[in-house]
């Protein structure tokens, strides 16, 4: 793998900046890395575990003279950050983001960024329950979806560069309008996070079963979704307050299916309910074929 970039900035050492940086140095895609973050006691931890080639105590030293500025904080800050970095950005440099939400994003961002630097925003849709600079590895983006957000009017040769990074980092790389990415997202992200906090504050609120017998007999459905609802507080209120729109339409998509398997159980209309299963099954099939899951039992759980 070739060099892409001279020098890249992270912005915020989390999950998601931590395995860039493991997948940068894997790949030889950098040649210097610079990284910050607001807490003193999380810059100090990159530090000891080496993540970054260097970290610096200021988001403004953290960006002069990068090439690729790389957002990696909770999306309801991104503007507040760019406005810090803007006067400091190097003429040609790309701003880019990983943030789940885009629309948002760019309406926050865009307008702080300088003539002659590149905003082209990405999703690298990848990720663990886990967070923290110690949370990354080099590996976590291999065969995982990176989408490529670009306003209107982004310089080609700009998105280009960037969606060879993110191939570089191990990424499957597909461009789509921030609208769109929003509705998606709220599909197959934003809303099964919600429903599964949401289920997990069920079984917490229900006093008749108590908490040693969640925790005890947990089958797997439930412990998947006490998975999801360990993920980031911080991020995830920032992505329902951004993408509020879309979210509320798929939940008020949710709540009428609800209604109506409600119905269907309470009618005893068993073939309502099979065909139903049958068709949500077939979507499970489609991701195992096209390689974001592995179909072995028990996955990615040691008990």
């Amino acid at each position: 793998m070739t060099q892409i970039y001279d020098r890249v900035a992270l912005i915020g050492l989390g999950l998601i900046a931590s395995s860039m940086f493991w997948s940068m140095k894997r790949g030889g895609l950098a040649g210097h890395v610079t990284g910050y973050a607001r807490s003193a006691e999380t810059r100090e931890t990159a530090r000891r575990i080496g993540l970054c080639d260097t970290v610096t105590d200021s988001v403004q030293d953290a960006v002069k003279d990068a090439d690729l500025v790389v957002l990696a904080v909770p999306v309801g800050v991104m503007g507040q950050i760019a406005a810090e970095i803007a006067p400091h950005l190097k003429p040609g440099a790309t701003v880019t983001d990983v943030g789940s939400v885009k629309a948002q994003v760019i309406s926050d961002v865009a307008p702080h960024i300088p003539d002659g630097v590149h905003f082209v925003p990405a999703h690298p849709l990848a990720g663990t329950e886990h967070s923290g600079p110690e949370s990354g590895f080099a590996t976590l983006f291999d065969n995982r979806w990176c989408l490529v957000v670009p306003p209107e009017g982004s310089d080609p040769e700009a998105v280009e560069t960037l969606s060879r990074f993110w191939h570089g980092l191990g990424s499957n790389v597909d461009r789509m309008d921030a609208e769109h990415h929003d509705l998606v997202l709220a599909v197959t992200s934003h809303c099964p996070h919600l429903i599964a906090y949401t289920m997990v504050g069920v079984a917490d609120d229900l006093r008749r079963v108590t908490d040693s017998e969640v925790i005890k007999f947990s089958a797997a459905g439930f412990r998947d979704f006490t998975r999801i609802a360990a993920s980031d507080p911080t991020m995830w209120r920032d992505v329902f307050l951004t993408n509020k729109d879309a979210t509320l339409e798929i939940l008020g998509r949710f709540t009428e299916e609800l209604f109506a398997l409600q119905r269907a159980i309470r009618q005893g209309d068993g073939v309502l309910l099979h065909d139903y299963f049958t068709r949500t099954r077939a979507i499970r099939r489609g991701i195992i074929e096209a390689g974001q899951d592995t179909a072995a039992p028990n996955f990615g759980r040691s008990g």
